[in-house]
């Protein structure tokens, strides 16, 4: 990938403000143009083992760099990351998808699934429930754990969730309010030449999990 990317959003990150942003506006649409031609790069890429992306597009994928400032008390205009949901329905997805997140000193690649709606976090505990040894293998895969390990615990419960009985073995398991896994990335490995082959490997990896979530949230 392109440095333009990560030296724009570095420049941003000191510099996030309007009147710096439409003086440089040339440089942003020139990072936003580097990371659309990768992820269109990315998709039929994934589509070999994840055929549900393979209609969407970059332009479906991406977020916008424009910070919803209204109830924030962080008024900085801009994100200072450039980000991109690949699933069947790109950005606008609540599905389980593939997670690229460039951002100077904090990249990375995410999968699964992130702020499912109430009935949609009940399935997927539901398929949980009934087939929490297959669930277990997902996470367990040795390989997979090279590159990340185990699920994100951030923003679970503490008690266990109603509808479900305490005792079940793996009740641990059902806690999360979000299923998802992540691998972090450094700057020089999204610098290198071959980064599009680690990005597939990951995300080929994380497939299974997500196999495995949209099996709850259609089944």
């Amino acid at each position: 990938m392109n440095t333009i990317i990560l030296d724009f959003l570095n420049e941003l990150k000191e510099n996030n403000n309007r009147e710096w942003f439409q003086k440089n506006k040339k440089t942003y649409d020139a990072a936003k143009a580097e990371m659309e031609a990768f992820v269109d790069v990315l998709i039929p890429r994934i589509a070999v083992f994840d055929p549900s992306v393979k209609f969407v597009t970059a332009k479906d994928c991406l977020f916008r760099i424009f910070r919803d400032v209204r109830f924030a008390k962080d008024k900085s205009p801009y994100k200072t990351n450039m980000g991109a949901w690949i699933s069947r329905a790109g950005r606008k997805s609540s599905g389980p998808g593939y997670y690229l997140h460039i951002q100077p000193g904090e990249s990375m690649l995410a999968g699964g699934v992130y702020m499912p709606e109430p009935e949609q976090l009940k399935k997927i505990r539901q398929e949980i429930y009934y087939n929490a040894a297959e669930f277990k293998a997902i996470l367990e895969n040795k390989t997979a754990r090279k590159y990340f390990n185990g699920l994100s615990e951030w923003d679970k419960q503490k008690l266990a969730p109603r509808d479900f009985p305490k005792d079940f073995p793996d009740i641990d398991l059902l806690k999360y309010r979000h299923y998802t896994v992540a691998h972090m990335l450094d700057d020089k490995q999204v610098k290198e030449k071959d980064f599009a082959e680690l990005v597939i490997k990951v995300f080929g990896l994380m497939h299974p999990l997500n196999v495995f979530l949209d099996r709850a949230f259609n089944g």
